[in-house]
């Protein structure tokens, strides 16, 4: 199965092409050039270089939300145009999903942090079992592993996602561009073991929502590029704004 994948859900951009279970090209950046001005060019740079035809992929996997509202418009509407002039399905994989995968095989926690600003984080708690309990292949050591969701994306304080590591009593992994933010917070109230990701596995990767996207698409969780649309879990500030005035001038 031939993946390609976008992730514009953060600062991160990211796209990358997964070829059953191969990595056979990614192109990441993180830095303040907008979306709209990288992510056309880093699709063709990628296309060139692995000499893709486009009408050969398979699926293509979006980083579906949370995240940035506008990163995720341009992500969003690259993945729909692809989608429908090529005829092929999307898979909406979730941001922290996509962003605990880096982390796969663990035994421990992931936690995974985005910046939602006001205090908040974009967060959920992920961990790793044995896709088969109690069996093993032909070759004995190897096991693999599914991510299981022990608490859905959700925009929540920082307080109140360290409470529930605490309460469960593991050791966890942090990972994301929330952490740095509020990294002081966790160092505060952090009671049980914790890491920090390392860099190369600490932001948004469009290989791990390709390699991800392609067990959802193999379990059918695919949508007509019509169909998709965006996870915010919020409203944007523009609207929390207007909200706000409407209140304030009784409409």
């Amino acid at each position: 199965m031939r993946v390609l994948a976008i992730d514009t859900s953060g600062l991160v951009a990211s796209v990358a092409l997964v070829e059953d279970d191969v990595l056979r090209a990614e192109f990441t950046t993180n830095d303040k050039k907008t979306h709209s001005q990288t992510l056309l060019p880093m699709l063709e740079q990628l296309r060139q270089m692995i000499s893709l035809e486009l009408d050969t992929i398979d699926v293509i996997a979006i980083a579906a939300g949370p995240g940035s509202f506008t990163g995720l418009r341009i992500g969003s509407a690259t993945a729909k145009g692809l989608g429908l002039a090529l005829g092929k399905p999307l898979v909406e994989v979730p941001t922290l999903e996509g962003l605990a995968y880096n982390l796969y095989g663990t035994d421990k926690l992931v936690c995974p942090m985005m910046d939602a600003r006001r205090n908040q984080v974009y967060t959920g708690l992920y961990e790793y079992i044995p896709a088969l309990p109690g069996q093993t292949s032909v070759a004995r050591a190897e096991v693999s592993y599914e991510l299981r969701v022990l608490r859905d994306q959700c925009a929540v304080d920082v307080a109140e996602i360290v409470e529930e590591c605490n309460r469960l009593g593991r050791e966890v992994i942090f990972l994301g561009d929330g952490v740095p933010v509020y990294l002081e917070q966790i160092r505060e109230k952090m009671q049980v073991p914790y890491s920090l990701a390392p860099a190369h596995y600490s932001r948004q990767r469009a290989a791990g929502v390709a390699a991800l996207g392609a067990v959802y698409a193999a379990r059918g969780r695919v949508v007509s590029a019509t169909e998709h649309q965006p996870i915010y879990l919020r409203k944007s500030q523009a609207e929390r704004e207007r909200e706000e005035a409407d209140g304030h001038t009784g409409t």
